[in-house]
């Protein structure tokens, strides 16, 4: 159930709040190594004469460093710091592109020792805004709109950066914009670090458990939803260089490609335009079972512009579902564990497009185009038989984090949990806003 949204100015508001122009602008910048990492290592890798092969190992090197780093330095983030953590791995992690763009591929061990390195110790800047969201918006409304706007602005960083990257190239060269690519992504690291609410943001106590923010079962729940969407993301990226070779135009898989982004963020800003009043965990399956369907047509195949605007049609529901999901991380993430839990989201998702892509290889080739978009299909429908196979698991929160606005001299780096669930709690309804006096 949705109604206008009552905030006044809608993003406007809160991008016109202290700090969050620059929080926001600084993570997209600090994650453009990452955003762009495989499209580089590839470019670089044919660049100096190495085979596909070799351009796939290192780009799975790279990825798999990537899922295992992002929890890891997510609980080392919840525990010590955003600045004590984020800054050091993100030039951690630029020095491993950089020597790889240095010492070339001549020397195997040493080149997937530096993409390993820089996968490895990728500073988790988009778990860590999450964790910044209540502090720097106050009301939990306000925050809630955030999270639609980082959905929306990772599409446009997923945009723009290519484009940056493969202008980089045109310019320069494959190695010079590894390493430009990498300093711009300390230098967006930096600018978070050294930004106030970072520097005064500290986890809640926790509770000391070797499986961290997995012992929560609501967010165990919600991974394993997300693996699957990431599953049938990734299943495009592959169906979709078969459709344009079936159709015998290399630029149709691009045009598929923009439209699938420009879909999700029409989607993202049309999301977090209206004020919710739903349970986010029901509204989430609503979202989920629409981008299912919205998948299914995909297998039709049809002319360029017609498949272009199905492509964009796919797309509309998958920044609300990322949106809605991290409503649903902050809610069902053990105390104290929050930087890792949304850690762990990024890692599942990634995990599971790596896996589309690999299964939708075989498909395609074995069964044809048709079918390859059908894994899509398969993917979202798994999503949404998990959300559906665990709602009793996710109808109950294991706490509520109560946003406040910090006032006096409080610290604004904390989120008050409230674990004596209100009728709110109980229904899932969105409070307008919190007192002042909880300081935050």
């Amino acid at each position: 159930m949705a109604t206008e949204a009552r905030t006044t100015g809608g993003y406007r508001d809160i991008l016109g709040a202290p700090h969050a122009l620059r929080l926001l602008t600084g993570t997209l910048v600090g994650r453009l190594p990452n955003g762009t990492g495989p499209i580089a290592i590839v470019l670089f890798t044919r660049a100096e004469g190495g085979s596909y092969s070799l351009a796939g190992g290192l780009t799975a090197a790279y990825g798999i460093a990537t899922a295992v780093g992002q929890p890891l330095l997510g609980r080392a983030v919840d525990l010590k710091g955003q600045p004590r953590v984020q800054l050091p791995a993100a030039l951690v992690s630029a020095l491993g592109m950089i020597v790889l763009a240095l010492a070339g591929i001549g020397h195997l061990p040493l080149a997937y020792a530096a993409v390993a390195v820089a996968g490895l110790l990728t500073p988790p800047l988009e778990g860590g805004l999450r964790a910044l969201w209540p502090s720097v918006l106050g009301r939990e409304d306000r925050v809630h709109r955030a999270y639609a706007l980082d959905a929306v602005a990772q599409e446009v960083m997923f945009t723009v950066g290519p484009l940056l990257l493969t202008l980089l190239v045109a310019l320069w060269s494959p190695a010079a914009a590894l390493v430009v690519i990498n300093v711009l992504g300390v230098l967006g690291a930096l600018s978070v670090v050294v930004s106030e609410p970072s520097r005064v943001w500290r986890s809640e106590p926790r509770e000391a458990h070797w499986l961290g923010a997995l012992r929560s079962p609501g967010l165990l729940a919600l991974l394993g939803s997300f693996f699957f969407v990431g599953l049938a993301l990734g299943s495009i990226t592959v169906a979709g260089l078969a459709y344009a070779d079936d159709q015998g135009n290399e630029a149709a898989y691009g045009w598929l490609m923009a439209a699938l982004g420009l879909g999700a963020l029409i989607g993202g800003v049309a999301y977090g335009a209206r004020h919710w009043s739903s349970a986010p965990e029901r509204r989430l399956r609503v979202i989920v079972g629409l981008l299912a369907l919205g998948y299914l047509p995909l297998m039709l195949t049809p002319g360029v512009v017609p498949m272009t605007a199905l492509a964009a049609l796919s797309g509309v529901f998958l920044a609300p579902a990322l949106a809605c999901g991290f409503i649903v991380v902050d809610r069902h993430a053990p105390t104290g564990t929050v930087t890792e839990a949304f850690s762990w989201l990024v890692t599942t998702f990634g995990v599971g497009a790596a896996l589309g892509s690999a299964v939708a290889g075989p498909v395609v080739e074995l069964s044809g185009t048709t079918a390859g978009f059908g894994v899509a299909g398969a993917g979202g429908f798994a999503a949404l038989l998990v959300l559906l196979a665990t709602g009793r698991v996710l109808r109950t929160p294991g706490h509520r984090t109560r946003h406040a606005v910090a006032a006096g001299g409080g610290n604004p780096g904390h989120a008050e949990k409230n674990t004596d669930p209100s009728e709110n709690d109980r229904n899932g309804a969105v409070e307008p806003g919190f007192s002042a006096g909880h300081q935050a």
